[in-house]
């Protein structure tokens, strides 16, 4: 049985998200029948972030274990060949058996893309979040550095969100514009359920004048949901990279440097 690790990217827009559902129209159930028909025998794959429904990936990794010896090549053009045109498998690896695409991972960063304009977008409509507000990114820079360092994000935390634990992390909250494009970049140990898409709520009103700068730090230090922002889309949230020990030898992409 061989180990093996795959760099995945995908457009999330016509999947009920990463988890394999009964209806079958999730990531995993493409992927995981893409890889049978290369290997010639089912094939379970485990993922370093399960996205939601709606949600992208700039890099995804995932791993399998393969009873089967196949050239890298064949797992990559292989699935390729079976999956959709809305997904590809970028790169796959050999690894040791001790790796865990989850458990192994050191951090895991997301990307949210706005388009702040007065008009909707149409062409990106399913790829990017939309505020027709006026936003000043300075506010809302400000606003992010309250989150960095290890903090209770209850108040960022989906009501159906699973973790064990709401304390996370936050390593890099960064706010820049580009145009009419404003992007939100996250690394961080892990995320809680739609905890990416709540910050980037909250941080909006902050950008529209409805609460200043430090209101982020009261939000964290109420713990409340209940007091915070409106969830974002996922129309506009990448998963953007996970980092890993060097031993295992895999692309790491924890400073999102992949735009869209």
């Amino acid at each position: 049985m061989k180990r093996i690790a795959l760099g995945i990217e995908y457009d999330g827009a016509p999947f009920q998200g990463w988890q394999s559902q009964p209806h079958g129209n999730t990531l995993q159930d493409a992927l995981e029948c893409a890889l049978a028909k290369v290997a010639g025998t089912p094939l379970r794959l485990t993922c370093a972030g399960r996205t939601d429904a709606g949600v992208h990936a700039l890099a995804q990794v995932a791993h399998f274990d393969s009873p089967v010896e196949r050239p890298e090549q064949a797992w990559i053009r292989g699935a390729n060949a079976h999956l959709p045109d809305s997904i590809a498998v970028r790169w796959a690896q050999p690894v040791a058996a001790d790796f865990h695409a989850r458990f192994s991972a050191l951090s895991r960063s997301y990307r949210y893309l706005l388009h702040s304009h007065a008009v909707r977008p149409a062409l990106n409509h399913d790829r990017i979040g939309w505020c027709h507000r006026p936003l000043s990114v300075d506010a809302m820079r400000e606003a992010a550095q309250f989150l960095l360092g290890e903090q209770d994000f209850s108040a960022f935390r989906a009501s159906e969100c699973q973790a064990k634990s709401p304390r996370k992390t936050l390593y890099q909250a960064d706010v820049v514009r580009q145009g009419e494009l404003i992007i939100f970049d996250f690394r961080a140990t892990a995320f809680l359920q739609h905890m990416v898409r709540n910050i980037v709520g909250a941080l909006i009103y902050v950008g529209k004048g409805k609460h200043p700068p430090a209101w982020i730090a009261e939000l964290l230090a109420s713990r409340k949901r209940t007091l915070a922002a409106p969830t974002i889309s996922a129309a506009g949230l990448y998963f953007a990279g996970v980092e890993y020990p060097p031993q295992y030898g895999l692309p790491n992409t924890p400073n999102n440097t992949a735009l869209i």
